[in-house]
This record gives C-alpha cells, structure tokens and sequence, in this order.
C-alpha cells in the first residue's frame, strides 16, 4: 500500500479534492504531525506539510518518501542540503499567496504615503495633527524586487493607481505586467528611480543583505521600502539607521531578520515604520482553497510518471 500524509486540518471538501487526485492503491492519511505515528512518516511516498518527522522520514534507511509539497513559498528554513541528498523531490506554493501578500504591500504603501500610520499612533492619544506634505501612489513609480507571480500581482495592482511599474529579475526577462524589466545588475538604477521599492525575494546565498546602507542611500529621500519577502534580505542595522536619519521616508516590513521581532527592537518606536507579524502570506480561506487545488495538480502529475514536470519543482542549485 502506497501512502500520502497531509500535514494539516482540512475541510471535508478538501480532503475530498485530495483524495480524487489519488490514484487507488494509495492510502491518504490527514492529520497532524504531533498526532500520527512515526512509522507512517516512514511509509509516506508523499507528504504535504512540513516538520521534523519529515526530515527523519528522508533519512531512513528504510524510508520511502520521495516527494514533498511545502504549504509556503519560502524554503529556506528547510534541509534543502539533506533533501537534495537523498533524492527528495520538493515543491514549493509560489503563487499560492500571490493575491494576500500583494494586498498587504499595497496596503503598506497607502498607509505610510496617506498618512494611515501616523493617524492610527495619534488615535490612541488623541492627537490631531496632519502631516505637512502626503504624498500619491498616483503617477508614482514602484520598483518591484523579485518579481515573480508575486511581484506581477503587485504590478497589476499598482497600475489601478495610475504607476509606472520598474521590474527587477534575475533573468531580467520579459513581464507584461512592468513598463520596464531590468536585470539584477541594474538593481541600483531601480532604486533610484522609485517612489515605492517593494522586496519579494526569496533568500539565497546572493540575496542575503542584498539591502544595506549603501542601498538605502541609492534611493530617494521621499521613497518608502516595503519588505514582504525575506527578513535577512536585508541588514536591518542599516535600514534602522536610514529611518533614523531621514535617508528613506519610510518602511513597511511584513518579515524579519529576526522573528519574533524582540519587544525591545528600535523599529517598534519609529513613527514611519508599519509592522506585520509575518502574516501577509498566512492561510487565508482562499489561500487554503489554492493550495489544495495546486496540491491536487501535483498529485496527477505526481502518479501520471511524470513527476520531473511538477508545478514549483525547486532547483536545489538555485534554492528555489
């Protein structure tokens, strides 16, 4: 008996489109990781969700796991070393939160240029008190950092505020979505050119404190910088320190070099910061729905034999 474990709490509906995209002969188990025994995570050809039983189960002499499906974009708090290791074929949900993490950026980019941030600080005092300029998205120009299926929401939303959209790729190829595309080489160019500088990379050895001081100062004194990506995509040291001394106008950060965020951290007091626990790609109903629906593809790829051609297959030389 082949056999699938799904790490999570589903709906009836799901499970049921789960088990649809399952051929007969493989056993489908839900449930959670702390809750199930460890000889079925020994058993598991497939597993969808992630934990340290994973880990244990690719290391097994007598393991037969060979596929994972990741419930998050981001995998670099995952073994990817060990899982190439032991030929461990993963996915990652790129795209799955593509809709809810651009929501929030956009959201980030009208509270601190309306001036949304600073009234909700004064509500709780009372204080009336306007800014002396607020700036527009409108006419802006955003420079889209990792422009993915992510980063191509954001464009889209963007141009309902009338903005010209500057996308930076690593391959710097084509995106309907921009105005403009450029390669990473001319990141620098982005960043000069930006009202709005929104960071969805993923982290990699390359991308680690790819933002640093000399990076804020390579912006404009009026632009904001919204992070939705990865926390140690950037040395935060420096980005306190630009905020501090006026070098950025603002940020708007979703993740963290450090996570929980320490209570006693400087970027909890500035008044031109916008803080987010992490929860711009958290399990909406709809993100829910979308990755059960990419799962399921996957599985009928998966057992059709053709598990090479997996949707978000992640290139371990790349670490994504």
């Amino acid at each position: 008996m082949r056999v699938m474990l799904c790490l999570d709490v589903f709906t009836a509906q799901q499970q049921e489109t789960i088990r649809q995209a399952a051929p007969e002969g493989v056993s489908v188990v839900f449930g959670r990781a702390s809750e199930l025994e460890d000889r079925l995570f020994r058993e598991a050809e497939v597993i969808f969700g992630w934990h340290a039983k994973v880990l244990e189960a690719a290391k097994a002499e007598d393991g037969k796991l060979r596929w994972v499906q990741s419930m998050s974009s981001g995998i670099d708090n995952l073994p990817l070393d060990a899982l190439e290791s032991h030929g461990i074929l993963l996915t990652d949900a790129s795209g799955v939160h593509a809709r809810s993490v651009s929501e929030t950026a956009v959201a980030m980019m009208l509270g601190l240029s309306r001036g949304i941030a600073a009234a909700v600080n004064n509500q709780r005092t009372g204080l009336w008190e306007s800014p002396k300029t607020l700036a527009e998205m409108n006419g802006g120009t955003v420079a889209i950092v990792g422009a993915g299926e992510i980063g191509r929401e954001v464009a889209r939303l963007s141009r309902a505020f009338d903005m010209r959209v500057v996308a930076v790729r690593r391959s710097g190829g084509g995106m309907p979505e921009a105005d403009v595309v450029y390669d990473t080489s001319r990141l620098d160019d982005a960043l000069r050119e930006a009202d709005y500088v929104v960071n969805i990379l993923p982290l990699t050895n390359e991308t680690r404190h790819l933002f640093h001081a000399e990076r804020f100062a390579a912006m404009k004194r009026s632009a904001y910088f919204i992070n939705v990506g990865r926390g140690a995509t950037v040395r935060t040291e420096d980005l306190v320190e630009a905020l501090k001394r006026g070098v950025i106008a603002g940020a708007g950060l979703d993740v963290f070099e450090q996570e929980p965020l320490p209570a006693d951290h400087p970027l909890w007091a500035l008044p031109n910061v916008i803080l987010t626990p992490h929860n711009s790609g958290g399990l909406t109903v709809r993100n829910t729905e979308r990755l059960v629906n990419l799962f399921a593809s996957n599985l009928r790829i998966y057992y059709s034999g053709a598990a090479g051609e997996l949707r978000n297959l992640v290139d371990y030389r790349k670490s994504y």
